[in-house]
């Protein structure tokens, strides 16, 4: 049966990675003087939490107009993925997929890899301790892609410059959809991968 730090009495500071014995409540490490918990306090709540505060934003992200669209004097206001279909239609396909991949496919897959995670610590079936690990790397990857957003306003401020478009606007779906990628970035910096690895989850103590 492999042995991790909590098991054999020891903690890990997240600062300086040194070994410290485990005592009940917060720890100070012996090199770097850093406070931390052998576990975050409240980690799977607080993940659970963010992670549905996510998903709820997410509803509202793809119903609601997130650009008004002026084309040749008239205007439109477009979702996510109507606004995918029009530049698909203007055959503007590398601007299609890039909004598609960071406006749908990455906020996606990180609620859903961060649910996968949950229900696995919880429940303690499912996926290897190894490939939860490998989950929770891959959500912490997709993070930084959520911004890929920044990109396609710059892509769209181009198309502007070249008159193909006229103007573009950010809609009211704007606002649901930069608080889905805030509540995911929560959602992921609350997990504890730690837990991964504890051969059977139990609710930390408020002092733990």
């Amino acid at each position: 049966m492999s042995r991790t730090a909590r098991s054999s009495g020891l903690s890990i500071c997240p600062r300086c990675h040194k070994l410290n014995p485990a005592v009940s409540g917060r720890h100070r490490c012996s090199r770097c003087h850093a406070y931390f918990y052998q576990r975050k306090p409240r980690s799977i709540e607080y993940t659970i939490a963010w992670t549905i505060a996510a998903l709820v934003m997410f509803i509202p992200a793809n119903m609601l107009p997130i650009m008004v669209v002026t084309t040749l004097g008239e205007t439109e206001a477009s979702t996510i993925l109507e606004g995918i279909a029009k530049f698909i239609t203007l055959g503007m396909y590398p601007v299609a997929v890039i909004v598609f991949i960071a406006s749908f496919i990455v906020p996606l897959a990180k609620i859903l890899g961060l649910v996968i995670l949950v229900m696995g610590v919880r429940g303690g079936e499912g996926l290897k301790s190894k490939q939860r690990t490998r989950l929770y790397f891959l959500v912490e990857f997709l993070g930084p892609w959520s911004m890929l957003d920044v990109f396609v306003v710059t892509l769209m401020a181009a198309v502007v410059k070249l008159g193909f478009l006229t103007s573009i606007e950010a809609g009211t779906g704007i606002t649901y959809f930069t608080l889905m990628v805030i509540f995911t970035m929560f959602a992921a910096e609350s997990f504890d991968p730690r837990l991964l690895w504890d051969n059977k989850y139990r609710i930390p103590n408020r002092n733990e």
